[in-house]
């Protein structure tokens, strides 16, 4: 047996034995106990193979064969002993477990045994009880019924009585007392509507019914007598008591009582206003107010203590007035606008009659509300009190109300003429900066109270072919009153009249004064007209006509700065660039220049009180003026490289001129805004590419063909060949650079290099260059219009107005191109506006503005709409949006 162990504990080939702590120590017992840590017996992945293995590690560990043989079947007793004593406990604790239960089962049938028996004990005692108290019920029973038999014969013999007592007091016309007991019977006969399959009750309820409808004829036959024998006054008292009775037999009779009674009143008016066609014509409108204004007093005096003031009887009298009266003037007005003999209502009458209607409505609603009628300004609040009399009867005057509406246009029509006849200011009025043409808020003033009456005539279709007449005569006083200010104007002699700078300061102040009052208007009306009609509400077109007036002036404001610039630019095409052998801080001419700039330019700037008109004045002038200096560069031919820098000094002069501007208009002096001076400097950067071209001399070739590629970078041998007729080099001169500059603008470098600039392609060198310039660069075209290569000697007046006019009568299209700008510079609409176009596009202008085509307004609308949007984004402040 020994042997057999040693056997099967020699190491195995499944891999080296590991050793054990165990082993180490020399006590192979505790390593067959299992409590080493690597051989767990307790383990799921317990493998005694290599517990075997780590027990007999080596040869010399077989002597222990026989001590671990022993210890181990010690192990395995001690198991056996173990499991059996925990099998035999769970034996016994499963036999408790099941006695548990069966005592569990039993304990519930015995609860539910006790249960049914209470439940049992219960339903019994029930019974009981009902057998002690059926009597009890019955007798409850039948107390209650005696009672409610009782209650219904003592009514019975109370409505019976009072039946009885009803008839009698009828006979006897005790109207007072009569009302008391109705109302008793009325309220007993309820009680018995249940009753009626009852033959007596039935009977009973009839006769009541009878009782009343005989009341309510023998009350209206005695009111029907008494009002024809004039007799009211005597049995004041028996009517007033009459409609008591009426009041307790319901809202029919005294509906019936008072349609009767309101008749009566009004038989006569209809009798002489409908039988009568003189009587009834509205020539005789009046009378039919006074003669109802005298019944009321008669009702006020006679009749008003006959009905109960609950039943409101003079509101109703009212009411039916008003509604036989919009009938009638509904069939006079439908036969006078049906007239064979072609003439039209009268105007003047309509209005007379609707005014006087609108005032008896208003005396009618203060009459019978608690708080009189809004002002006519306040018509159409949504909280004020709904009017009961509103429109009562100027409802049938609202299908005629376009007479009305053509009756405004025709006065409309008479005031524009008289406004353009008036002078933009009295000559001894002062001047104010602020100050607007006085006819603008004459003409809104207007438009204000027209609306107010229009509103409160008609909030409906009326309404909106009244803002269409807005919109029409607004457009009118943008063209007649507003552009015929500031254009030139025959004056009988030579030159015509010219607007001076405070003509065009109330100009541009009107613009933006009727600006922002039409778009005011339109809220206003949109607000007073129904929200059906809201969508033909618009005066957005004519807010932009006006803007484009304002473009339109700020743009003359900067040609009047031109004008003061041209002795200079004169000066400076006289200069001999070619000659010149020394550069100065700036030419001889320039501190000319910039005094008049900063002069005139400040005494304008001072007079525009809004921020966004002198930055749209500053940014004009920059614009205008680098694209005039350019043109005037063209025209100095030839220029040396001394002479073009000297004309680099002077425009980097004319930047720090332009960047202290806005400085002009402020005594604070505060630092012109960052957006403004990046506009100062892409609007002089274009001059600096030609002037720095300039400056390289010819020889080597090489570097003037190189300045060319780096500084106006194109590849267009027409632009070069400007550059070189600008240097004064001779065409024989001219063949080799022109080779060398097509050579290197075909090098790699230089194929990113665009095929034109939009700098020079359009400017010609020399004299007369302007009359072969296209139309469509803009403020360039301008500037060349300035030249005086085709200017006469002095300054013509006649050509400003008519340059205006013709940039406005040809649209945006040409005029909002950019100029003299780079491909990467953004010129705003706003600059390039309604630049004066070439001469040879000029037009003559008519004296007379209303020979203008429906084109200008159209045109004002879209120059106003880049205007608008680009004096817009100035912000509140001076350039505030871009600075920020």
């Amino acid at each position: 047996m020994d042997g057999e162990i040693v056997a099967d504990f020699m190491p195995l080939s499944n891999g080296d034995s590991v050793g054990l702590s165990s082993l180490d120590s020399g006590n192979p017992e505790d390593a067959c106990t299992g409590k080493t840590g690597s051989t767990d017996k307790t383990t799921a992945d317990y493998n005694p193979i290599d517990h075997l293995n780590a027990i007999f590690s080596h040869p010399s560990t077989l002597s222990s064969v026989r001590k671990t043989s022993k210890a181990l079947r010690t192990y395995q007793n001690d198991l056996d002993q173990e499991i059996n004593v925990r099998v035999t406990h769970q034996s016994t604790s499963d036999i408790e477990s099941i006695k548990r239960i069966q005592d569990a089962k039993a304990d519930l049938a015995e609860l539910f045994k006790k249960v049914e028996g209470v439940r049992q004990r219960a339903i019994a005692t029930e019974e009981a009880i009902t057998e002690m108290t059926a009597d009890i019920k019955r007798l409850d029973h039948t107390k209650k019924n005696l009672t409610l038999s009782m209650t219904a014969l003592k009514r019975l013999q109370m409505l019976t009585t009072a039946y009885e007592q009803l008839r009698a007091l009828v006979s006897s016309r005790q109207y007072k007392e009569c009302a008391q007991l109705l109302q008793a019977v009325i309220q007993l006969m309820a009680h018995f509507k249940s009753y009626r399959s009852i033959d007596q009750i039935a009977t009973l309820s009839r006769n009541v019914s009878d009782l009343q409808r005989e009341m309510l004829e023998q009350v209206c036959e005695d009111f029907e007598v008494t009002f024809a024998k004039s007799e009211v006054g005597q049995h004041r008292t028996m009517l007033a008591e009459a409609c008591l009775v009426m009041d307790a037999l319901g809202e029919n009779a005294r509906s019936r009582l008072v349609t009767w009674y309101c008749n009566t009143q009004l038989r006569e008016y209809r009798q002489l206003f409908r039988g009568s066609e003189e009587a009834g014509s509205l020539e005789n409108i009046s009378m039919r107010y006074s003669w109802f204004k005298r019944m009321m007093k008669t009702y006020d005096n006679e009749h008003a203590t006959l009905f109960p003031p609950a039943w409101r009887v003079n509101e109703l009298l009212a009411n039916a007035f008003c509604e036989g009266t919009r009938e009638d003037f509904r069939s006079i007005l439908s036969r006078l606008s049906r007239r064979s003999d072609g003439q039209t209502m009268d105007v003047e009458l309509l209005l007379k009659c609707l005014q006087e209607t609108l005032d008896f409505e208003h005396s009618l609603e203060k009459k019978f509300s608690n708080a009189s009628r809004g002002s006519m300004d306040t018509v159409s609040s949504t909280d004020e009190k709904p009017l009961v009399f509103s429109h009562a009867i100027s409802e049938a005057f609202e299908p005629h109300l376009n007479i009305w509406v053509e009756a405004q246009d025709k006065q409309l029509s008479k005031m524009i003429p008289r406004y353009r006849q008036l002078p933009s200011r009295q000559p001894d009025e002062e001047f104010n900066p602020q100050m607007v043409i006085s006819s603008s808020t004459e003409l809104f003033n207007f438009y204000r109270l027209t609306l107010s009456q229009c509103a409160r005539l008609s909030p409906g279709a009326r309404l909106v072919e009244l803002a269409k007449v807005f919109a029409k005569y607004l457009d009118q006083y943008a063209q007649q009153i507003l552009w015929y200010h500031l254009s030139e104007r025959p004056s009988g002699q030579t030159p015509s009249k010219t607007p001076n700078i405070e003509d065009m300061i109330l100009v541009l102040n009107t613009a933006d004064y009727c600006y922002n009052t039409s778009m005011q208007l339109e809220e206003k009306i949109k607000g007073r007209v129904d929200s059906d009609l809201q969508s033909g509400i618009d005066l957005q077109s004519q807010g932009e006509a006006f803007m484009g007036i304002a473009a339109a002036t700020v743009r003359a404001l900067v040609r009047r700065v031109e004008v003061d610039m041209e002795p200079t630019w004169r000066e400076m095409r006289n200069t001999g660039w070619s000659k010149m052998e020394n550069v100065g801080d700036q030419s001889p001419y320039f501190s000319e220049m910039i005094r008049r700039i900063n002069t005139r330019a400040g005494e304008i700037l001072g007079m525009l009180h809004k921020q966004q008109y002198a930055r749209a004045f500053c940014d004009n002038l920059v614009e205008l003026t680098c694209n005039t200096y350019i043109f005037n560069i063209f025209q100095c031919k030839p220029i040396s490289e001394v002479g073009a820098e000297q004309m680099l000094l002077d425009a980097y002069t004319l930047k720090e001129c332009f960047e202290n501007l806005p400085t002009l208009r402020t005594s604070s002096r505060d630092p012109p805004p960052q957006g403004y001076l990046k506009r100062v400097t892409q609007s002089t950067s274009r001059i600096d590419p030609i002037l720095k071209t300039l400056q390289v001399r010819p020889s080597p070739p090489e570097a003037l063909v190189q300045a060319y590629l780096i500084h106006i970078a194109d590849k267009s041998d027409t632009n070069f060949r400007k550059i070189l007729d600008l240097k004064g080099l001779k065409k024989q001169d001219q063949s080799h650079l022109m080779e060398l500059f097509q050579a290197h603008r075909s090098s790699p470098r230089n194929e990113q290099l665009q095929q034109s600039s939009p700098v020079l392609t359009p400017l010609n060198v020399g004299a007369g260059a302007a009359s072969h310039m296209p139309a469509g660069i803009g403020s360039l075209s301008s500037a060349a219009s300035l030249s005086t290569a085709n200017l006469p000697g002095r300054f013509d007046p006649t050509m400003f107005g008519s340059a205006i006019m013709t940039a406005a009568r040809d649209g945006v299209d040409r005029l909002g191109t950019p100029a003299l700008s780079s491909s990467n510079s953004a010129t705003p609409a706003g600059s390039r506006i309604a630049s004066p176009p070439p001469p040879q596009n000029r037009r003559a202008l008519s004296p007379d503005i209303n020979t203008a085509t429906g084109n200008l307004n159209e045109n004002l609308r879209s120059i106003g709409k880049f205007f608008k949007r680009d004096v817009g984004g100035f912000g509140g402040r001076f350039g505030r949006s871009e600075d920020s």
